[in-house]
């Protein structure tokens, strides 16, 4: 959308005042300030447009505060930020996204950094709207770029946009995300433009991050990293999911890296968990297992997903040998 001029804001927000606060009709509001119907009512589809009105259907406040209570004392995070089932995949994430940018726009910072993860579920948050209040925040580039993935879903590109939507600068993470070789992947960490990269990662106040599974529309198995004798061998291993794609656990959250571990660059699980605020974010129905496991790593601090996800998390847990 073009930059609005003052006097566009002004009449969409009173426009908006009266109608979403004081309940007035578009007709009574028409005839107050002199419009039209046709131009209250596209005074109103404006002001949803530029962010100005935001109009949700949110989980009913007892429901999520007592599935957040539950997952506050089961697993120790801090929050989970719990969203309205929808039937479509990119619904339901954008449903998700909007309650990490309420979160975001709570808790960051002047001078904060972010390490950021890649995939759909972050670019969501960076495809929300708002206003940016920050001027000294740096998004930084927390694993590096795939072709593959296409641009919105790539770090680097997220960062740019979560630096225009919150206020700050990015910072690009200039390595593949992915190498078939160790040797290769070892010189690419020790490079100093890499390293000096990750190193800020590690500095971060907090990290967003996608939470990965195994399954045909994973992530990887999208960017074709990893065969599909791989993926399977692996999940018959009992390993169900992965965070920064470079670190793989089972069930239990236990690290178990000998198949397909090893071959991201970017940060590992160990400087995930050491940065205060993770906040992990996955939308897919697919994913309650995965997350479940995630949260037993111990390296989550902050969880976002949906109402069925947060039902099946616990029902899962009560239901393994974790429970």
């Amino acid at each position: 959308m073009d930059a609005l001029a003052p006097a566009d804001v002004d009449a969409m927000m009173q426009v908006a005042r009266r109608y979403y606060e004081g309940q007035a009709t578009q007709a009574e509001i028409a005839a107050e300030l002199g419009l039209s119907r046709m131009k209250v009512n596209r005074l109103l589809r404006q002001a949803r447009d530029a962010g100005i009105v935001d109009v949700r259907i949110r989980v009913h406040r007892a429901v999520e505060a007592d599935l957040e209570r539950r997952l506050r004392e089961r697993f120790g995070v801090k929050a989970a930020l719990i969203a309205v089932d929808r039937r479509e995949a990119d619904a339901q994430r954008a449903e998700v996204a909007l309650l990490v940018a309420d979160y975001l726009e709570r808790e960051l910072f002047e001078g904060a950094v972010v390490a950021v993860g890649m995939g759909r579920n972050i670019a969501a948050v960076a495809e929300t709207r708002g206003r940016p209040f920050l001027e000294h925040a740096t998004f930084v580039s927390a694993t590096g770029g795939a072709h593959q993935a296409g641009e919105p879903s790539n770090a680097d590109h997220i960062c740019r946009k979560l630096a225009r939507r919150f206020g700050g600068v990015p910072e690009t993470l200039y390595a593949p995300a992915y190498v078939p070789d160790a040797t290769l992947r070892a010189g690419l960490m020790a490079n100093p433009t890499v390293k000096q990269t990750l190193d800020l990662g590690r500095s971060a106040a907090f990290a967003l991050v996608g939470i990965g599974d195994l399954g045909e529309e994973s992530h990887m198995a999208r960017m074709g990293w990893f065969r599909r004798e791989e993926l399977l061998g692996a999940r018959a291993a009992g390993v169900v999911g992965d965070l920064m794609g470079y670190d793989f656990y089972d069930i239990d959250g236990r690290e178990r890296n000998e198949i397909l571990g090893g071959r991201v660059v970017g940060l590992r699980l160990a400087d995930i968990r050491a940065i205060p605020t993770t906040i992990a974010v996955a939308a897919e129905p697919t994913k309650a297992m995965p997350i479940l496991a995630a949260l037993r790593t111990g390296a989550i601090d902050v969880i976002a997903t949906s109402l069925a996800n947060a039902h099946g998390i616990l029902a899962l847990d009560r239901a393994s040998k974790g429970g």
